[in-house]
């Protein structure tokens, strides 16, 4: 069965009551086309990571190094390698874009403005992301509706038609408190960060902790207080493209 546009309902109810390990074996059975997950090595990831290598899923497993991660996030990574013995690729931005950023606008300009920030995050995460997701046909996320309103708008299954695949978000319906379960049960490495405060973790520069009753990804870069804290990965395709020409005009 080849995942399409067109089918994108048909799949949210089918896989409504799946559980996480089931729904990761159906997407594998339905021999949907390559199938690649993107992990930021966060907790929700953590867990689709665990349920993929656990269960031995022909699935690829990318994360994006941005060079700017905090040294618990690349501590995480060497250790969910070690436990699963298994290959996480990683993806670094292109290097004389970045030394062209950070010559031209500073190392630090993401805090000067909205626009230079998001040239930021295409040069270090969407433009890595394109290359990590190159002919895939499914894109598995971490996403989860309780993250902010943006994403609890989300589907279990939505068709990203600025990069023309499916998205699959299985923990789309997940408490918190469920991810933790998890973790404990199944013993997955997890980023210490958490127990800090810090439920969202990206680049170290853009994230903080966060307080109690605070939106969970009210810690993403907090200074621009515009309640959008998204990067631009799980974006709508004219909000892609917007920000695709503006870091091609820098």
């Amino acid at each position: 069965m080849t995942i399409t546009k067109d089918n994108i309902a048909a799949l949210n109810l089918q896989f409504a009551d799946y559980d996480l390990h089931k729904a990761l074996r159906e997407l594998n059975r339905l021999k949907a086309g390559l199938v690649v997950f993107s992990s930021s090595l966060g907790l929700e990831d953590q867990v689709i990571t665990d349920a993929i290598f656990s269960q031995d899923l022909p699935i690829t497993v990318f994360t994006l190094d941005t060079g700017r991660l905090f040294q618990e996030t690349y501590k995480v990574l060497d250790e969910t390698q070690r436990k699963y013995a298994k290959s996480i690729q990683v993806i670094s931005p292109d290097h004389q874009a970045l030394e062209s950023y950070a010559s031209t606008e500073g190392v630090n300009a993401l805090f000067q403005s909205t626009e230079s920030r998001k040239r930021c995050c295409f040069i270090r995460k969407l433009e890595p992301l394109a290359r990590g997701l190159e002919g895939a046909d499914v894109w598995i996320t971490g996403v989860r509706a309780q993250q902010s309103s943006h994403r609890a708008g989300m589907g279990l299954f939505e068709w990203d038609e600025a990069r023309n695949l499916a998205k699959f978000n299985p923990l789309l319906k997940w408490s918190t408190k469920q991810l933790w379960e998890y973790i404990a049960e199944n013993e997955v490495p997890f980023n210490e960060l958490h127990k800090k405060g810090f439920p969202s973790i990206g680049c170290a520069p853009c994230t903080r902790a966060i307080s109690v009753g605070e939106d969970e990804r009210a810690g993403r870069w907090w200074w621009e207080q515009n309640g959008q804290q998204e990067c631009g990965l799980h974006v709508r395709a004219v909000d892609l493209s917007a920000l695709q020409s503006k870091s091609v005009r820098a």
